[in-house]
């Protein structure tokens, strides 16, 4: 029987590593596009066209606003396997965990992050006691299924697109609500400096 509970742990950790790349792949993808929705905005805050502009900012907030939420999924991925890990170096095998890792890996397959979601949480309560529960993941992770981006981080976007290339169409936006003038580039700039530490912290997930 603890023959079979551990080969289930092997397989549990092997799935976890595999959505981990693939979670991390997603990220990286969402990160490009982000990147080339901002450079649709700047052609097109340069050629004047405003509206078009703002769908391209807040497609670019919405995917970078993705990319984050699969990175902190693979972080939270990333806490399961070391649980794993720890349970079969130590011996240590917790009930109910049979079925475990076919759900992972029909839901990796899937990659259905309702799911992987839920069967985290079926990991973080059975190891428990093997080490500190990890935070449950935040709510922007339900952001990724939403159409619609935060008003504010759109025209701050705008903005600091058109101040960092010179762009004289600040009349243009000027109707449109900005926050206190305090979300631009400094905002922004603390924001990234953010992701870019959890971004060193997974980079071990794309070895």
């Amino acid at each position: 029987m603890f023959g079979r509970r551990e080969n289930n742990l092997q397989n549990s950790l092997i799935q976890l590593k595999i959505a981990a790349k693939q979670v991390m792949h997603l990220s990286d993808k969402a990160a490009k596009e982000s990147k080339a929705q901002k450079e649709r905005l700047k052609k097109a805050l340069t050629s004047g066209d405003i509206e078009y502009g703002r769908i391209y900012a807040e497609n670019a907030v919405r995917k970078r606003q993705e990319s984050i939420s699969y990175l902190r999924m693979a972080s939270r991925f990333d806490a399961v396997q070391s649980r794993v890990q720890t349970a079969l170096t130590m011996n240590q095998v917790v009930k109910n965990i049979d079925s475990v890792s076919n759900e992972l890996k029909k839901a990796t397959d899937a990659m259905d992050l309702e799911k992987l979601e839920k069967i985290m949480s079926k990991f973080e309560s059975q190891f428990e006691d093997l080490a500190v529960r990890s935070s449950t993941m935040e709510n922007s992770m339900r952001s990724v299924f939403t159409s619609s981006s935060p008003e504010q981080e759109v025209n701050a976007l705008i903005k600091q697109v058109t101040e960092e290339n010179n762009l004289e169409v600040a009349h243009a936006i000027a109707d449109a609500p900005m926050v206190s003038g305090t979300l631009s580039v400094n905002s922004s700039s603390s924001r990234d400096a953010e992701d870019d530490a959890l971004t060193r912290r997974l980079a071990a997930l794309r070895q």
